[in-house]
């Protein structure tokens, strides 16, 4: 897409976080309790084995995702197109 659109100045860039401390993974019909209503493990615990399967120990912040999307719309990276950042903590490279 960042190809087709590029030379009209549209740029193109995804982000991929994976576990959030949100709803998605912490409400109580989330991905934590799903897992564990297959698993039989605690929410918490499914959580806790989440979180400690990322370099950083923890779930990303909300914020730090929306910072991540917040400069690939500045113009501080008007220069950045066809890229994806992955927000993770480290998960996908343990995995």
């Amino acid at each position: 897409m960042a190809g087709k659109v590029g030379g009209r100045g549209i740029r193109v860039n995804t982000v991929s976080p994976g576990p959030v401390e949100t709803d998605l993974w912490l409400a109580g019909e989330g991905i934590a309790a799903a897992v564990s209503q297959a698993t039989g493990m605690a929410p918490e615990e499914v959580t806790a084995q989440a979180a400690g399967m990322a370099v950083t120990g923890r779930f990303s912040k909300p914020a730090e995702v929306a910072d991540v999307v917040l400069v690939l719309a500045s113009d501080r990276t008007g220069n950045v197109t066809g890229s994806d950042v992955t927000i993770d903590g480290g998960f996908v490279t343990t995995w």
